[in-house]
C-alpha cells in the first residue's frame, strides 16, 4: 500500500494592472492522503483483502497562484475486524483490539512549498518552489485474532460446532467427519439479565499443532484473547481415548503458550446421548471432578456448562481493559528522531550519501531549476555533506548519488 504524495509548490508572481512588479504568490502543494486501518465491528473476516492487495491514497494537488494552496489528498480508510493486528514485517504497528481503533499504516507526503515561502529581504523574487514528498510505501500484514469470552477447544469431531450451535444459535457447518470446521466460528449466547457472551469454535487441534501441524498455529492464535477455555471431549470414544484427547490438547496448548494453557477452563464430556458415551462420561466425571457431562446434540447439560464457563469468564473480565471511550482513537507508530546524517559510502563509479532526511531534502528539489539547485547546494553544505564527501576521499569530477539524483563533485560543492 502507498500513501499519497504531496503536491508541488507553485512558482507564481502577482500580475495585476498598475502593479508591474508584483511579488511572489505561489501557494503550497496539498498534503498526500494517509492510509488508515480502522477496526469495524461489522466486519468479521479479512476475506475482502484476498483479491485486492494494492491500495493507494489520493495524492495532494499542486499549489496555485494568488497564494492558493493545493487540496489535501483524501485519506484511504481500510475496514478490518476487531482483533486485527497490523504488522510491518516483525514490527507490530498496532493491535486493533477495540471497535473504532485506528492505525496509521502509511503517512502521506508533505506538500511542497511555493515560491512565496522563499522570499527574503535580499531575494525578493525567488523562482523556485519545492516538489512534494512522496507518500510512504509499506508491505503490511493483517492478522486476525478473534476476541471471545469463551473458546471451545478439542480434537476434530469432538462436537464443538454442535455445542456452539446449541449454546448460541450459530449455524456452523456440521458433519460426522473430522475437520468439518476449517475457519473459526463465533456465536453470541444470552444470559439472564441481558448479559451476553461471545463464544469461539476453533477448528480441531491435532498432535503437533503448536508446531504448525494441521494449520495449528493459524488456529491456536485465535485462542490468545479468550478469557476461558471449554475442553470439548468425545466421550463415546471410550475412557482411554477421552483421557488421551485431553492430554494431547493440553500438551499442545502448553507448547504454544504456557499462559494460554493456564487460563481458566472447564471440561465437557460430550455425546452422552449415545450409550457408550454415557457410560464413559460417568467414569470420566469421577476422574475429573468439576467436569460436565453433556449432549450437544440434545442440549443435555449445556445450560449448566454455559453458566459455569460464564462464571469463570466473569472472574477475569474485571482485570481486562475497560470499554473503549466514545469516538475514534488513533494508534500511531513512533516516528524516528530527526537527525541529519552525513554518512558517505563508496560504491561502483562514485560515492553515495546515505540518510533519510538528506535524501528527502534532495527529493523536494526541482533539479531542472538552477535557482532551486543553488539553494540545495547551500543546504547540503550547511548540513555537512560537502565536508563528509571530502573526508571520504571524493575528488573533483567524482560522481555523487543522493537518493535517485546524481551529481558531479566540484571544489565549490555538488553540481
Amino acid at each position: 500500500m502507498a500513501a499519497g504524495s504531496g503536491g508541488r509548490g507553485a512558482v507564481s508572481f502577482r500580475r495585476e494592472k498598475y502593479v508591474p512588479d508584483g511579488g511572489p504568490d505561489g501557494g503550497d502543494g496539498g498534503r498526500g492522503g494517509d492510509v488508515l486501518v480502522i477496526a469495524d465491528s461489522t466486519d468479521t473476516t479479512l476475506s475482502g483483502f484476498r483479491e485486492r492487495r494494492s491500495f493507494h491514497a489520493e495524492d495532494g494537488r499542486a499549489g496555485g497562484g494568488g497564494k492558493r494552496s493545493g487540496h489535501h489528498g483524501t485519506d484511504l480508510t481500510l475496514h478490518v475486524p476487531v482483533g486485527t493486528i497490523v504488522r510491518d514485517g516483525d514490527v507490530v504497528l498496532a493491535d486493533l483490539d477495540r471497535p473504532g481503533a485506528v492505525a496509521l499504516a502509511a503517512r502521506g507526503g508533505r506538500g511542497g512549498r511555493g515560491n512565496t515561502r522563499f522570499a527574503t529581504a535580499t531575494r525578493q523574487a525567488p523562482r523556485a518552489g519545492e516538489l512534494g514528498d512522496p507518500g510512504e510505501k509499506r508491505h503490511i500484514h493483517l492478522e486476525l485474532r478473534l476476541i471471545a469470552d469463551i473458546g471451545l477447544v478439542g480434537l476434530p469431531n469432538g462436537g464443538k460446532s454442535t455445542l456452539l450451535s446449541a449454546l448460541t444459535g450459530a449455524q456452523p457447518k456440521i458433519a460426522a467427519y473430522p475437520f468439518t470446521t476449517l475457519h473459526p466460528n463465533l456465536g453470541v449466547a444470552e444470559l439472564e439479565g441481558g448479559h451476553t457472551l461471545v463464544l469461539a469454535d476453533v477448528p480441531g487441534l491435532i498432535e503437533g499443532a503448536s508446531h504448525g501441524a494441521g494449520l495449528g498455529l493459524e488456529f491456536l492464535r485465535h485462542l490468545e484473547r479468550t478469557r476461558t477455555l471449554v475442553h470439548v471431549v468425545d466421550a463415546s470414544a471410550g475412557v482411554d481415548a477421552a483421557s488421551a484427547a485431553l492430554a494431547t490438547v493440553g500438551a499442545e496448548l502448553e507448547a504454544y503458550s504456557p499462559e494460554l494453557a493456564g487460563r481458566p477452563s472447564v471440561i465437557a464430556f460430550n455425546k452422552i446421548d449415545l450409550p457408550e458415551g454415557a457410560a464413559a462420561a460417568g467414569d470420566l466425571a469421577a476422574e475429573f471432578p468439576g467436569s460436565f457431562r453433556i449432549s450437544a446434540q440434545r442440549g443435555d447439560g449445556c445450560g449448566e456448562l454455559l453458566l459455569a464457563a460464564a462464571e469463570l469468564a466473569g472472574r477475569v473480565i474485571h482485570d481486562a481493559p475497560g470499554p473503549a471511550p466514545p469516538g475514534l482513537h488513533r494508534v500511531y507508530r513512533p516516528r524516528p528522531r530527526r537527525v541529519v546524517t552525513t554518512d558517505v559510502v563508496r560504491e561502483d563509479g562514485g560515492f553515495r550519501v546515505v540518510g533519510e532526511l538528506v535524501e528527502r531534502m534532495v527529493g523536494r528539489i526541482d533539479l531542472e531549476n538552477d535557482e532551486a539547485v543553488a539553494r540545495l547546494q547551500r543546504k547540503l553544505r550547511a548540513a555537512g555533506v560537502d565536508a563528509a564527501l571530502a573526508a571520504a576521499g571524493c575528488r573533483e569530477g567524482d560522481t555523487v548519488r543522493i537518493g535517485e539524483a546524481e551529481f558531479s563533485y566540484t571544489d565549490d560543492g555538488l553540481s
